[in-house]
C-alpha cells in the first residue's frame, strides 16, 4: 500500500448497504415517536428518558420547528431544546401516542469504506405522522408529516440536524367515559 492509499479510501455503496443505511435512517423518526410519548408522560423519569433518546437521534446543534400552512410555529435549537417544547405541548394531555407511517428515505451522499463500513452520508427523509393526545373526555388527533434532513457521523451513526414538523390536518374528537383514564 503506497503512503497515498488510505484505508479510508471511499466506494461507492452497494444495493444492501443503501438498504441497511434507509433502515437505520428510518429507526431515527420510530425511536422519536417512542421518546416524544415518554415525554408526554410527564414523570421524571420518563422525561429523562425521552431526553436521553432525543440526544441519541439529534445533533447537538439540530434545527428543529413546526409549521402549519406555510407558517413557522415553534421553534428549537438542539434536543434539549425540543424536549422543552414537547414536555409543554404534552403536559395537558392524560396519553399520547404518536404513530409513524409511510417513510420515504432518499440518499443524498453514501460513502463506504473497504471494509463495507459506512464513512459518510447525508439524506431526507419525510414520514407521516397520526398524532392522538388524549384528554379526559376528548382526543385532538393531529395529522402532519415529518420532514428531516440527516448526516451520517462516524462513530455516532446517522442523526437528525434538520427536522420540520408540518401540520396537514387536525381534529378534537370526544371520548367516551370508558376510553378515557388517566
Amino acid at each position: 500500500m503506497s503512503d497515498s492509499t488510505s484505508v479510508q479510501d471511499t466506494l461507492a455503496a452497494t444495493p444492501l448497504q443503501a438498504a441497511i443505511a434507509r433502515q437505520e435512517i428510518e429507526y431515527l423518526r420510530r425511536r422519536y415517536a417512542r421518546a416524544t410519548d415518554l415525554i408526554g408522560e410527564c414523570s421524571a423519569e420518563s422525561i429523562a428518558e425521552g431526553r436521553r433518546i432525543y440526544h441519541r437521534i439529534f445533533t447537538p446543534d439540530a434545527q428543529i420547528r413546526t409549521s402549519a400552512g406555510g407558517e413557522v410555529g415553534l421553534e428549537a435549537d438542539g434536543p434539549d431544546g425540543w424536549v422543552e417544547v414537547a414536555q409543554n405541548a404534552l403536559q395537558e394531555y392524560v396519553s399520547t401516542q404518536h404513530l409513524v407511517g409511510s417513510q420515504l428515505v432518499e440518499l443524498n451522499l453514501l460513502e463506504v469504506d473497504a471494509e463495507g463500513n459506512v464513512t459518510a452520508g447525508e439524506a431526507e427523509m419525510s414520514s407521516y405522522l397520526q398524532a392522538w393526545h388524549a384528554r379526559q373526555d376528548s382526543v385532538w388527533v393531529f395529522i402532519g408529516m415529518y420532514l428531516d434532513k440527516v448526516r451520517y457521523y462516524p462513530g455516532d451513526g446517522w442523526r437528525i440536524h434538520d427536522m420540520e414538523l408540518v401540520q396537514l390536518s387536525g381534529e378534537d374528537r370526544p371520548l367516551g367515559p370508558a376510553v378515557a383514564r388517566k
